[in-house]
């Protein structure tokens, strides 16, 4: 760990002179108490930091939770072995999926499936106590309600390190969410551009507590993130029962674990209630279960938080970004993504190279800089793949 200033705390050995930067502005600002603690997977991000955890004093930014509220990952653990599925077509299974699962940007259910109907129940109850409508916000929302989106979610199966069979995926709170987080994003930065206050970035624009903006923010902030914890409820139990489709007997699930990594809660840290945003970050507090995915044809991990209080209780998300999307299109080939997913039953589409492992941080390298804040309990190795373009 390195203490950039007093109010920086880094765990990334890999970290560039632009995001050290950015994260450098945020940790400026004057409502952060006690620090803002930099995880191993930083990247440059709107506003605040990618891989950031952000402590504020009576405030919250909304760009510093991000666009894509609740975001995380949920992974199940069945009782097969690789020996069960010797034989399997595993093309059959990665297209079962995508027939179930809609995938990539924009595209919906056509129709609500019973447990979908469900939780758009719960989710409309949970609205209503909230005093808000998101129908004002997408008018299709409950058709977004178990759907992957693109960019880097996606679906895996995976074998752990005794070759036991895991199902894993990772969205948010799809086009709903995004513009949720876009109004309040507007709304801060406009609150303070009338009230005249400086901003060393546009994107750090905040909402103080006890106004009705920072009110309504919480309240559909809440709201937003249940939808994706339920998003991803609902897109798990669809897997499984592809997967017990494609291996013709039912799964038993030996563990279900559902964490949120861009998300805002309130915690207490060096003697104050704060609000904590974890913006590309999990919450690793001693004993709690999280998932850690590698990028494309790289390993994967669950974990258990090391409970390590300098890191606010907190840990990485993921491998994090090297390079933007537009500079890996630029850097790698379609034949350098192929080779990178040997052996992986994955949809070979140029549309892909921007999600190349070379574009990310070595997962290993972040993993190594996470040894104080988790401990891995299992090493996941994917065999089939299934992402939206």
């Amino acid at each position: 760990m390195e203490q950039i200033n007093n109010k920086l705390l880094n765990w990334a050995s890999v970290l560039d002179e632009k995001t050290r930067d950015q994260a450098v502005l945020a940790s400026s600002m004057p409502f952060i108490h006690p620090y803002l603690a930099l995880m191993p997977d930083a990247h440059l991000g709107m506003g605040a930091t990618v891989g950031s955890v952000i402590p504020t004093l009576k405030a919250v930014m909304p760009a510093a939770v991000g666009v894509d509220i609740g975001c995380g990952m949920i992974a199940v653990q069945s009782q097969f072995n690789a020996k069960d599925i010797e034989g399997l077509k595993r093309r059959k299974l990665r297209q079962c999926i995508e027939a179930v699962v809609p995938m990539s940007s924009g595209k919906n259910n056509k129709k609500l499936t019973d447990s979908a109907r469900a939780r758009v129940q719960e989710l409309k109850d949970l609205a209503d106590d909230a005093h808000f409508t998101p129908d004002n916000y997408a008018a299709n929302w409950t058709l977004q309600l178990g759907t992957l989106g693109s960019g880097n979610h996606f679906i895996e199966a995976s074998f752990d390190e005794n070759d036991d069979v895991w199902l894993f995926l990772h969205s948010g709170s799809r086009g709903v969410g995004n513009k949720i987080a876009q109004r309040h994003i507007k709304t801060a930065q406009e609150q303070c551009h009338e009230e005249g206050t400086y901003l060393p970035d546009r994107d750090l624009a905040y909402l103080p507590e006890r106004t009705p903006e920072f009110d309504k923010y919480i309240r559909e902030l809440r709201w937003a993130q249940h939808f994706a914890l339920l998003n991803r409820e609902e897109m798990m139990d669809r897997v499984v029962e592809q997967f017990e489709k494609w291996i013709g007997k039912p799964v038993v699930e030996r563990e279900r674990i559902n964490c949120h990594h861009n998300f805002t809660q309130q915690e207490h840290h060096a003697g104050k209630d704060v609000w904590v945003s974890r913006k590309g970050a999990i919450e690793a507090r001693r004993g709690m279960k999280g998932v850690i995915p590698g990028s494309m044809g790289t390993a994967s991990y669950v974990v258990e938080g090391s409970g390590n209080e300098a890191s606010l209780y907190s840990s990485p998300h993921g491998a994090g970004r090297q390079h933007s999307r537009n500079s890996a299109r630029k850097h790698f080939t379609q034949d350098q993504l192929r080779e990178a997913m040997k052996g992986i039953e994955y949809r070979d589409t140029i549309a892909f190279i921007d999600e190349i492992p070379a574009a990310y941080k070595d997962i290993d390298q972040v993993m190594m800089d996470a040894k104080d804040l988790v401990e891995i309990t299992h090493t996941l190795r994917q065999f089939v793949n299934c992402k939206g373009d």
